[in-house]
């Protein structure tokens, strides 16, 4: 075979004519090389060297035959599975490391420790579809909440607001920074439950954001966070077990939020603080819905993590069991919004509204628990465990 260079230099890009070349020609087969760029022999050389294949010169010409190196680089190559979720093995190499499903790695790249490596412990075949509804469910606080409408109510309501909006803040950092420490630690092979995780952080992060700037509208600062309360969370972001992690997070405490946040919504005093609930609470529906979706599947594939869940529940009704739980504060600001005045029956009615909200917390807990394959007293048992934080 005859390749033509021109004048076209190896250092210009003419090792790509070259290689084309080659891969066109057997082990052994010779290309001769034409061109008249300077130094031309000289660099045709030193990259036959490097590439495992031999050169010859003869006064004016050129040549290389094809070497074998590069065909026995690739010998011991492994596919990284196969491109769709159908391709999803159950314990990926440590050697596929960063490489994406189906790619072709190299024999002797380096081994990744990723402690969430095997498919049970993460996988949902739901991940790509929670994936993608999440990707297209994205929104601006700049432009989904009109900030600007008008807030017409009592400085003691506003005062109730800022309060619910500090304790939501740092309910809502607990949520971020706990898939934040399991993204990291999930083989990339599981791609779409890494991206899911990372936009559910995300998520928590806009949450903050659009918490935070309802608080101020009319503040300078935030209200009273409680031991309580950061015990609580404290708990959370302490376990170390991602289907633990997860199930208290997602499954008990953010389906526990959902229903705070619709409640919110109903009772909002403006139309800011009701923008800001619904948007949230959209978001962590989806949050909910891979808690069960990977849970479901783990439980499938190992039943005895059944058991595991209701101790971590045990253990951490155990360890909170001193705390006050939910801070008077958060609930006479929550009695206020839902009673919308003073008057003595509205706080009745007020106080009746959060008494069926705490209901319909634990049944959407015990139903979701049910979902997990607990009997019906078995999650009312440990619904009732739940922490009197919400979260």
């Amino acid at each position: 075979m005859r390749l033509a260079l021109d004048d076209l230099g190896l250092n210009e890009g003419a090792h790509l004519l070259l290689k084309r070349a080659l891969a066109a020609v057997a082990v052994g087969d010779v290309v001769h090389v034409e061109g008249s760029a300077p130094e031309l022999a000289v660099h045709l050389r030193g990259w036959c060297r490097s590439q495992g294949h031999q050169f010859h010169v003869e006064g004016t010409s050129l040549s290389v035959r094809r070497g074998s190196a590069q065909v026995g680089r690739w010998r011991g190559a492994e596919q990284a599975g196969e491109a769709d979720a159908s391709g999803v093995v159950e314990h990926p190499s440590a050697s596929w490391g960063l490489a994406g499903r189906s790619a072709t790695i190299e024999s002797g790249a380096p081994s990744y420790e990723f402690p969430l490596q095997h498919r049970a412990e993460v996988w949902t075949e739901d991940a790509a579809r929670l994936y993608a509804q999440a990707a297209a469910a994205q929104w601006d606080p700049a432009t989904a909440i009109a900030w600007d409408a008008p807030l017409t109510h009592s400085d003691e309501v506003e005062d109730a607001v800022v309060q619910i909006m500090t304790y939501l803040i740092e309910n809502e950092t607990a949520a971020l920074i706990i898939p934040a420490k399991f993204t990291a630690q999930v083989h990339p092979h599981f791609r779409e439950v890494m991206q899911l995780l990372a936009i559910q952080v995300a998520d928590e992060a806009r949450h903050i954001e659009v918490f935070t700037r309802r608080a101020l509208l009319r503040r300078e600062r935030l209200g009273l966070s409680t031991v309580g309360a950061q015990a609580s969370l404290k708990s959370l972001v302490d376990e170390p077990d991602f289907a633990l992690a997860s199930f208290m997070l997602s499954v008990l405490g953010e389906g526990t939020f959902l229903s705070l946040l619709w409640f919110l919504h109903e009772y909002a005093p403006d139309p800011v603080t009701a923008s800001v609930a619904r948007l949230a609470a959209q978001d962590e529906a989806r949050h909910v819905a891979f808690g069960l979706a990977h849970l479901s599947h783990h439980i499938e594939v190992d039943p005895t993590l059944k058991e595991r869940l209701a101790m971590a529940v045990h253990r951490r009704h155990d360890v909170l069991a001193d705390t006050a739980g939910l801070n008077e504060e958060v609930f006479d600001a929550l009695l206020l919004l839902a009673a919308g005045s003073w008057e003595p029956h509205c706080l009745r009615q007020g106080w009746e509204r959060i008494q069926k909200l705490e209901r319909e917390m634990d049944e959407g807990r015990q139903k979701r628990l049910r979902r997990l394959g607990f009997c019906e007293r078995e999650a009312g048992e440990l619904s009732a465990l739940h922490t009197r934080n919400f979260m």
